[in-house]
């Protein structure tokens, strides 16, 4: 059985941790440049060009790509096979996250009693921890700063199951509608369809790790993301909302099987500083 170290996981952590806030993916920039190609509001191509020189400042000056350091959400895949010795997992991965979020000088934005005191805890946790059982000895960490203002704007609906894919693609402009300019667009939209409730949340935040503006292995889901994508783009919200036909570079959807009487749809929206790192130990 392989044998990882508690101090190795916060030591990736804390480095996961600032790297995602430094430095934007080379799918995003890339998306980003291919926006900015096609993009016909004059004001929308100025917004794009200044996300792309933020991103290329950030990364050279090793500043976070934007105030809002976010949420650390963590991913972890856990290979069946592994043992974690000389701590607690869960404990090692919030010192991580309090290790990086000091060294990179990253905003500390959690607070706790958020209904009454909203007192901060000066380090940025708890982290939001996903974890997941997998076959193998490997343990994937993947790290995604959750930034509050396109947080803000995630929805579930319990759609009746006639509804079907015209009822998710209403859906989804719908909530892209409301949010406007508040998720900061163009946005990459994670949909998550099936499960139960908490499932179709965790599946529409899942998406969102996808390389950007890769279709979705099933060729049905890959339509869907694409009309949703389509829809979505002739609302003309534009870039950070000011006009235009990039609304969102990409819809990620995830499906499973649901309830004979249930069709849950989760979206969750990403804003275009789409940040998240990932190694595996």
């Amino acid at each position: 059985m392989k044998e990882i170290k508690a101090t190795e996981i916060t030591k990736v952590i804390s480095t996961l941790c600032q790297e995602a806030n430094f430095g934007l993916g080379e799918d995003v920039l890339f998306a980003l440049k291919k926006a900015l190609k096609t993009e016909e509001s004059p004001l929308g191509k100025e917004v794009l060009t200044q996300l792309i020189e933020n991103a290329g400042v950030a990364k050279d000056e090793r500043i976070a790509l934007c105030q809002d350091c976010g949420t650390a959400a963590v991913f972890l895949e856990i290979g069946q096979d592994i043992h974690i010795s000389g701590g607690d997992l869960y404990a090692a991965i919030e010192e991580g996250v309090r290790q990086g979020y000091d060294e990179g000088c990253l905003r500390k934005a959690i607070v706790k009693q958020p209904f009454s005191e909203r007192i901060n805890t000066r380090d940025n946790t708890p982290a939001v921890i996903h974890a997941e059982i997998v076959p193998g000895d490997k343990l994937k960490i993947t790290v995604m700063p959750k930034g509050g203002g396109a947080e803000n704007m995630s929805q579930l609906a319990m759609l009746l199951p006639n509804q079907g894919s015209q009822g998710i693609i209403e859906l989804v402009a719908r909530v892209v509608d409301e949010a406007g300019g508040n998720a900061c667009p163009p946005l990459i939209i994670g949909v998550g369809v099936g499960g139960t409730a908490d499932k179709a949340m965790l599946l529409a935040k899942k998406a969102l790790l996808r390389t950007v503006a890769e279709p979705n292995a099933d060729p049905e889901v890959a339509k869907l993301e694409k009309d949703i994508l389509a829809g979505v783009n002739e609302l003309g919200i534009g870039p950070m909302g000011y006009g235009g036909g990039t609304t969102a570079l990409a819809v990620h959807a995830l499906v499973m099987p649901a309830h004979i009487g249930s069709l849950p749809v989760a979206v969750n929206l990403q804003c275009h500083s789409a940040r998240h790192k990932e190694a595996i130990l």
